[in-house]
This record gives C-alpha cells, sequence and structure tokens, in this order.
C-alpha cells in the first residue's frame, strides 16, 4: 500500500461549506460537488474587487530528477504551517492532468501529510474543467472542418489550418494524422494532429481570463488558420467564440478544496509548463489573494521554466505583485545533479552535493533578476545527513539566502513553520521589487534570447529561417509586444534532457514558433519537446485497479 493514499483515505475531511467558511465565503456562493469540493460562484467573486489583495508567495524548485523534489508537497506544507502561526492562508494549486497521472509522474495533490484531499478525486475527473476545455477546443477545431465543407465561405486555405484538436492523455499515436478519410460526405482529407489538452491555447487563455467577458474575449481573437490570401481567420470569424465561452461557463468558477489539515486550496486549471505557461488560473489566484492574508501558489517544473513564465506572462498578464519566491530542492536531488546515480543517493556524499548546489545557486540567482527575495527549502528524506543539509545551508548563507530544511511529508504543517515563519519575514520586510526579466517593446527573438542568455546561461539561439520568417510574421500582424513562453525540456537548462548541473555557453535551438493570439504570448518549441507526450515503457495505468470494495489503487 502506497503510504500516500494511506494517510490520505485515513484524514477525516471537513465538509466543504467548513473549509469555506475560514476565508468567510457565505454558503450561498458555494456550488458544491459532493461534500469535499465545490466551486465558487461567480457572483460572489464579483464583489470582491475592491477588497485589497494579500501578499503572493511562489513556490518553484530546482530543475527535476528521478530523485524528486516535492513542489506541491511543499506548497501545501506551508500553507498549513502559515495556517499554524496565525495567518489567514490560502493554497493555489494546478489540477492534475490524465496524461502524468496514467504516464510516468502519477497523481499532483501532493505527499505524506502534506496533500491536498480529496487526492483521488482531484487526480481523476475532479469537476470536469479539463473535460470542458477539451470539449470547447475540439468544437472549434469541428467548425473549422465544417465551414471547409459548407462551401467553404470564410475562404480558408487548408494548407494553412493552425489549430490542433487535443486529448488530455499521452498519445503519441496522435501527434500527426490525417482526417475526412473515407469519401466525399466525410469532408476534404488534411494533416491534423492533436495536443495534450494542457498544452492548448484554450488551457492558457483559461488560465489567464480574468472573468467570463475577458474568456469570450479571448477565445474570439484566437487565431486558427489562414486565408488563401494569407489572411489570418480566427475563432470569431467562425462565430466559435460564444458557444465555446457557454461551454466553460461553469468551468471557469474556481475549484475549493482542502489539505489534511483543513487549509483551503483552490485547484483550478492546469498548463504544463514545459510545453505551456504552467500556472493556475488567474481567478483562482486572485479570489484567494481577495479572502487571504498570504496566497501560496506553486508553478510547474524547475524556476527556469514554471517560475520565469509565472513572473513573465501570468503576473504581467494579471497584475500580480509576488512578495517572495521559495524554491524547493532535495539532498537527493542535488546528487543527482552532482553526477551521482539514482541508486546511490542514500549513501553520504557531501561532495557530489557541493556539485549539484551549482543547480540550486543557478535557479536562486535567477530570480533575484526579478527583484524577488527567496528562500531555500530543502525537502527532508530519512536518508539525509546533517553535513549534507548543513553543506547546503552554507552555501545559499554565503548568497544571503536562507536554507531551511522541512519535515512537512512527516509531519505536515508542523514540519514547515520555520519556513512558514522566514517567508512571513521576508514578506513583512517590503523588499520584493517585482519586474519582469525583459520589455515587451523587444523584438520576439530578442526576447527568446534573453530567456536563454539570462535564465538559461546559453550562449545564443538557433533559429532556422522557417521560424525568423514566423516571427517576422507575427510582428507584422501586429503580435510583437507579447510575451515568450518557451517550451523545452524541463530536465535541464538547455535543450538536450542528459545534460545536467549548470551548463554554460550551449546554444538554444528553436525548433519552431507558433502564435497563441488569445492567451497573448508566442509559442518557442525547443529541441526535441512535444506537445503530445507519449506515455512510457512502463505506464503507471498498468498498475491503477480497482480494488474489490471499490477503492482505487496506484493513483499516485
Amino acid at each position: 500500500m502506497n503510504p500516500d493514499l494511506e494517510i490520505a483515505r485515513a484524514a477525516k475531511l471537513r465538509p466543504i461549506a467548513e473549509v469555506a467558511a475560514k476565508l468567510a465565503i457565505p454558503d450561498d456562493a458555494i456550488e458544491p460537488y459532493g461534500r469535499y469540493k465545490a466551486k465558487i460562484g461567480l457572483d460572489f467573486i464579483n464583489t470582491l474587487e475592491s477588497r485589497r489583495d494579500g501578499a503572493l508567495v511562489l513556490v518553484t524548485g530546482i530543475s527535476p530528477t528521478p530523485a524528486g523534489e516535492g513542489k506541491t508537497t511543499t506548497t501545501v506544507g506551508l500553507g498549513d504551517a502559515l495556517t499554524r502561526i496565525g495567518k489567514r492562508a490560502a493554497i493555489c494549486l494546478r489540477e492534475p492532468s490524465l496524461g502524468p497521472s496514467f504516464g510516468l509522474k502519477g497523481g499532483a495533490a501532493g505527499g505524506g501529510h502534506a496533500q491536498v484531499v480529496p487526492m483521488d478525486q482531484i487526480n481523476l475527473h475532479f469537476t470536469g474543467d479539463f473535460h470542458a476545455i477539451t470539449s470547447a477546443n475540439n468544437l472549434l477545431a469541428a467548425m473549422i472542418d465544417n465551414s471547409i465543407y459548407w462551401g467553404n465561405p470564410l475562404e480558408i486555405d487548408p494548407r494553412r489550418i493552425s489549430w490542433r484538436r487535443c486529448l488530455d492523455m499521452n498519445d503519441r499515436a496522435l501527434r500527426s494524422i490525417v482526417g475526412s478519410l473515407g469519401g466525399v460526405a466525410n469532408g476534404f482529407p488534411r494533416e491534423d494532429g492533436f495536443d495534450i489538452t494542457v498544452a492548448s491555447e484554450v488551457m492558457a487563455v483559461f488560465c489567464l481570463a480574468r472573468n467570463l467577458a475577458d474568456l469570450q474575449e479571448r477565445l474570439g481573437r484566437m487565431i486558427v488558420a489562414q486565408t488563401r490570401g494569407a489572411q489570418a481567420v480566427t475563432a470569431r470569424d467562425l462565430k466559435a467564440d460564444g458557444a465555446m465561452s457557454v461551454l466553460l461557463r461553469d468551468a471557469i468558477a474556481p475549484n475549493l478544496v482542502q489539505t489534511l489539515e483543513g487549509t483551503p486550496a483552490f485547484v483550478h486549471g492546469g498548463p504544463f509548463a514545459n510545453i505551456a505557461h504552467g500556472c493556475n488560473s488567474v481567478m483562482a489566484t486572485r479570489l484567494g489573494l481577495k479572502l487571504s492574508d498570504v496566497v501560496v501558489t506553486e508553478a510547474g517544473f524547475g524556476a527556469d521554466l514554471g517560475a520565469e513564465k509565472f513572473l513573465d506572462i501570468k503576473c504581467r498578464s494579471a497584475g500580480l505583485t509576488p512578495a517572495c519566491a521559495v524554491v524547493v530542492a532535495t539532498v537527493r536531488a542535488l546528487k543527482m545533479h552532482g553526477g551521482i546515480a539514482r541508486n546511490a543517493l542514500g549513501t553520504e556524499n557531501v561532495e557530489a552535493v557541493k556539485r549539484g548546489i551549482a543547480n540550486l545557486a543557478r535557479h536562486v540567482e535567477n530570480l533575484g533578476k526579478f527583484g524577488l527575495p527567496v528562500v531555500v527549502a530543502v525537502n527532508h528524506f530519512t536518508s539525509d545527513t546533517e553535513a549534507e543539509f548543513a553543506t547546503i545551508r552554507d552555501a545559499m548563507a554565503t548568497r544571503g539566502v536562507e536554507a531551511i530544511s522541512c519535515t512537512h511529508w512527516a509531519h505536515g504543517g508542523a514540519g514547515a513553520e520555520a519556513l512558514a515563519r522566514a517567508v512571513s519575514a521576508r514578506i513583512e520586510s517590503g523588499k520584493a521589487a517585482y519586474k519582469p526579466l525583459y520589455p515587451l517593446e523587444l523584438k520576439l527573438a530578442d526576447k527568446i534570447r534573453t530567456i536563454a542568455q539570462e535564465i538559461y546561461r546559453a550562449s545564443d539561439i538557433a533559429l532556422p529561417e522557417s521560424v525568423v520568417r514566423r516571427l517576422q510574421g507575427f510582428e507584422d500582424a501586429g503580435f510583437g509586444n507579447v510575451p515568450v513562453c518557451v517550451a523545452k525540456t524541463q530536465y535541464s537548462f538547455t535543450s538536450d534532457p542528459t545534460v545536467l548541473g549548470a551548463p554554460t555557453g550551449h546554444v538554444l535551438s528553436v525548433r519552431e514558433a507558433r502564435l497563441s493570439a488569445g492567451a497573448g504570448f508566442v509559442v518557442a518549441i525547443c529541441g526535441d519537446i512535444m506537445t503530445m507526450p507519449g506515455l512510457p515503457r512502463a505506464p503507471a495505468a498498468e498498475s491503477i485497479m480497482l480494488r474489490a470494495d471499490g477503492e482505487i489503487e496506484g493513483l499516485f
């Protein structure tokens, strides 16, 4: 039996109205989905606009390794710890995708005594948000082909359709397909393909929209194709934005659940950080800020991806001002970055930790470029030694950064109280001076280059002529003053997932550029990263099953 699952099942959950009351959310603003999860009504959310915001804390991490870091676990533990020291805290997380849940990574609800619950429901269909996003995306795809079938009044060039279908599952067979086969009645055959739902532009729009009106406006301006005269065709041109908004009307309301200790948690939206912008919804974050003293939120994967996009895309778009950042590391992961094999991580190796600290230090330094005070949370494993932790603590101290050993997996909020006090001190110091990494006035290629050189420490970027032309085309069409969302491997500062540590001097190769006009950014696809992942050799789905009593096994 998985210990995380045992802990989750042994927990006594509070009725969702009791959890909502901790944030002074009235009963008539709660739309229950069973006893332990609910959506918060949009009418109530609209009444909060004039309230003062609480402080926003970002939890990010080092470059991930198979040894594990525990960003979600730390986010939950910190939220519980802030509650324990007297703060009105709320947590904001992304919803897990079925892709990793049944693929390689497993669930995404935290672990040990620092989890959001009900864990199995959060990791599966939850409140149906992802299904609504998938349906809205594919409705638009169907309307494109339908318009062509019925005489093509918009003069769409079938060779220039950029809109792809999506599915919330890892399925490499759908990356590139040919559709409409089977004869005249089925339409005009053309090349097509699927992205995973969490990489779709509809997901990005969903997570960046401030309200329903903003949602429909963003959906409408999404570019789906070009005409034979190379003019952009939008979802609004197809008259699809209204129906898409209807499909997303209920989903856009933030979801409320709880931690094992009863701290309110908004779990809403879920773009991946390696192929999308990696942050939970603006709606949920802004709601949390209006209702609490401190909101603890997480950005996916390492700080080079999730945190950079959180700070350059989400905060800039939504007008958010973070007060502090927490970088999560483990002794085990730093040993891997220091060149130690996974099967040797349980043995003390101070020298490997010293080498691996280069990766942690790079992320800490990068966050300083955004004007944020930083605390390092060392997620404790039982195999860690005092000498190994002291190596991290001392190395960070020389950089003016506090490193704190946290035991929230084993002890819940009590194991992260020292972290909570350190974070509170950074918030109260008022030293945060958030600023994006680059101005929007830069050319698109220069924005990519700035991220590559300042965050990845690359010497330069490599742009094929086809990408240069596309970027110039975006600028000529009036989309030059938007941020860039880099899609690349999460495992390395380079585009090669096997290069660990803190490499410098490499060249970032940009394979493709896509315009997300509704989301308001340009995606730069680097290296071999795929927007539709595949399943691993032994997918997690092989171990997921129902017991005779109806309980789920293996979903973690």
